[in-house]
């Protein structure tokens, strides 16, 4: 279903992704996060949705709606490292660090920190070009938020 767009971002020249389309990969990468531990928890899919919701200005039900098809291309995507280096490639730096800050809401949205969770965390902010200490900072802000 999502063999073009895969196709498009891990691609020798991936081109920058149009709002539609990243709105799509960044969400897919918070869902990935959240199917993580195991535990794809209710708590996580309403964060993923009330991010998404303030972050493009989507209705409730529109926000649903991108978690679901997020939650069909993460299971299609490719690995994670692949996955994040094509972010990367698609994505201004700006925007990747915003990244880091929602994947932590998702990563804390259940009230525990899981190892598996933190251990892709830093995989992601490096392959996203994040250094740990802008992580860190990311974290300590979202955990101030919850």
């Amino acid at each position: 279903m999502f063999a073009a767009f895969l196709n498009k971002l891990t691609g020798p020249a991936p081109e920058p992704l149009n709002d539609t389309d990243a709105r799509l990969a960044l969400t897919a990468l918070l869902v990935r996060l959240a199917r993580t531990d195991g535990d794809y928890a209710i708590s996580e899919i309403e964060r993923i949705d009330r991010i998404s919701a303030a972050r493009y200005g989507l209705s409730t039900d529109q926000a649903a709606a991108l978690r679901a098809e997020a939650e069909a291309l993460e299971s299609e995507a490719p690995d994670t490292v692949r996955f994040t280096n094509a972010i990367k490639n698609a994505v201004p730096y700006v925007d990747r660090v915003s990244v880091i800050e929602a994947l932590w809401q998702v990563a804390l949205s259940d009230g525990q920190r899981d190892q598996n969770e933190d251990r892709l965390l830093r995989m992601v902010s490096k392959f996203l070009g994040i250094n740990d200490r802008d992580s860190a900072l990311a974290r300590q802000r979202m955990a101030r938020n919850r």
